[in-house]
């Protein structure tokens, strides 16, 4: 038999083409995985916020290391998620990794230390090189920070990793369909050639500025 008489929830009587034990087992699935696509979206709804709260605090001079030490926890619970639990969804935490990722990376430059590999945070290298192509925005807002208060020389350095930052996102040639590199680069690039001239109008001025020393003397 291939199934049993029954109205489904249009009014709709008649024998399904499939037993009804096989369509409750589906449609227990079907639910469960709108439970868990639920879970996904609000757990990376919050670890994006979390992560834009602490970049923002690291501008105002303020961030403290708990907020990073609970967004790589929430990040690594998260990618765990997706592994175990909330694989096929993964689309719905792009965002949240990709923030949570720029915001990490941003607190290594910030504190001069080696930047944290997508193995050392526990996610995909996909939504690793997106955080990593975002980080470009964000070290740039470091080095106009730096000129603000006349510190050439630390916007310099902020420039200089910059360039390095750009050669790094420039080896990877991926289809857009596997990770979206290229508007990445692009904007990379941009932001690059940006800071380069506000650094070398900064490094003009400051010289302009300097006294001149007079003939003959000091």
């Amino acid at each position: 038999m291939s199934g049993s008489p029954r109205s489904d929830r249009h009014g709709r009587s008649g024998a399904t083409v499939l037993p009804e034990k096989v369509l409750e087992e589906i449609e227990t699935h079907l639910k469960a995985r709108e439970r868990r696509r639920e879970e996904l979206a609000d757990r990376a709804r919050r670890l994006r916020r979390l992560s834009q709260v602490a970049m923002t605090e690291v501008h105002a001079g303020t961030s403290t290391p708990s907020w990073f030490e609970e967004i790589r926890e929430e990040t690594a619970k998260l990618a765990e998620f997706l592994r175990t639990e909330g694989h096929g969804d993964s689309g719905l935490a792009l965002d949240g990794l990709q923030e949570a990722v720029e915001a990490l990376l941003l607190a290594a430059v910030v504190n001069r230390e080696p930047l944290p590999g997508p193995r050392e945070l526990g996610v995909e290298p996909e939504p690793y090189l997106l955080g990593l192509g975002d980080l470009a925005g964000e070290v740039r807002r470091l080095a106009l920070r730096a000129l603000t208060v006349g510190e050439v020389d630390e916007a310099e350095r902020y420039l200089a990793w910059l360039d390095g930052l750009l050669l790094t996102l420039l080896r990877f040639d991926a289809p857009r369909s596997i990770v979206a590199m290229k508007p990445k680069q692009d904007a990379a690039r941009g932001i690059v050639e940006r800071t380069r001239g506000d650094v070398a109008l900064a490094r003009a001025l400051e010289r302009a500025r300097l006294p001149r020393t007079v003939e003959g003397g000091t």
